[in-house]
């Protein structure tokens, strides 16, 4: 685990060729597909000799959860266990790794008519009106959740609306355990975060020349997609389709882009901090390949 743009791609491939090695992707970018440029998805030739399991399995108009990450993953580490190999959980969204190791509330899944009349009325009336009204249902829920986070109060007013109980309520009676593993984690961190500024900078910067902005048009021209889909929340997407919208600038919305990636990096280092038994490496380190493979040699016996 690692932030973004810190080599966690070429990393993982180098242990799979090394090691009875098979990746999960934990990433909730790289689900989607047609969503390739811009979550610096692997491309066919590092996908025929690593192939990354949870990577293009969804619609980018279709809903995802934490929930059903945690299903997939476990689902997808039993499988490879079953053959005798190793599961290489390989990704930067944190939240996916702390409930792989801690489970998480067993929730409702998602209702797409139940979105849709929660999205209507917050077309109708505004976030903040249905902020007010999870504040009456679930006060709890309403302070931890910020008046203008839409897909979070969404969520919490699905969970209402379909099981007349509140998120709170349903966290604090039980969890979906995680799956029965041991986990050896491995986090990526830069000695030098001006020089992962840098790299992320350069990595955006090859991103346009590939053709990002295309990517992101045709996503746009879809009717059936939006900038408050979970899909187009992501990192860069949501800057260039507010573009698009004509409510921004070209130089603007790449701007904004380059520092929302910083800022993406900055949250997912704050989240490394917390994470205990860590083994971390410095991802600039000449010798990362050698030391990882060492070390999970090392660990994982003969």
């Amino acid at each position: 685990m690692g932030p973004t743009a810190c080599g966690k791609t070429g990393l993982a491939v180098s242990l799979v060729n090394e090691l009875p090695c098979e990746i999960i992707s934990v990433d909730s970018a790289m689900i989607y597909r047609g969503m390739d440029i811009g979550t610096a998805k692997p491309g066919p030739e590092i996908l025929k000799v690593a192939p990354h399991r949870l990577i293009n399995i969804l619609d980018p108009a279709e809903p995802y959860s934490a929930g059903r990450f945690l299903k997939d993953a476990t689902r997808e580490i039993e499988n490879i266990l079953s053959d005798g190999n190793v599961p290489l959980l390989v990704g930067g969204t944190m939240m996916y790794f702390r409930i792989l190791q801690q489970g998480i509330a067993d929730l409702p899944e998602a209702n797409p008519d139940v979105r849709e009349e929660i999205d209507q009325r917050a077309r109708e009336l505004g976030w903040s009106v249905l902020h007010a009204e999870l504040a009456e249902v679930d006060p709890a829920a309403a302070l931890r959740i910020k008046p203008e986070d839409a897909q979070r109060i969404q969520r919490a007013l699905e969970v209402y609306m379909i099981s007349g109980e509140t998120m709170t309520g349903l966290q604090r009676r039980g969890e979906r355990g995680a799956p029965d593993v041991s986990f050896l984690k491995i986090g990526l961190v830069p000695s030098d975060r001006n020089e992962l500024r840098e790299r992320i900078s350069d990595r955006f910067d090859a991103m346009m020349a590939q053709g990002f902005l295309d990517e992101v048009r045709q996503l746009h021209a879809r009717p059936d997609l939006d900038r408050d889909k979970p899909s187009m929340r992501c990192v860069g997407y949501r800057q260039f389709w507010d573009y698009f919208d004509g409510k921004d600038d070209f130089e603007n919305a790449k701007q904004k882009a380059r520092l929302a990636t910083r800022q993406l990096a900055k949250r997912q280092l704050t989240w490394l901090k917390g994470e205990r038994e860590l083994y971390s490496v410095d991802c600039f380190e000449s010798a990362i390949k050698k030391n990882v493979a060492g070390y999970l040699a090392r660990k994982l016996g003969p």
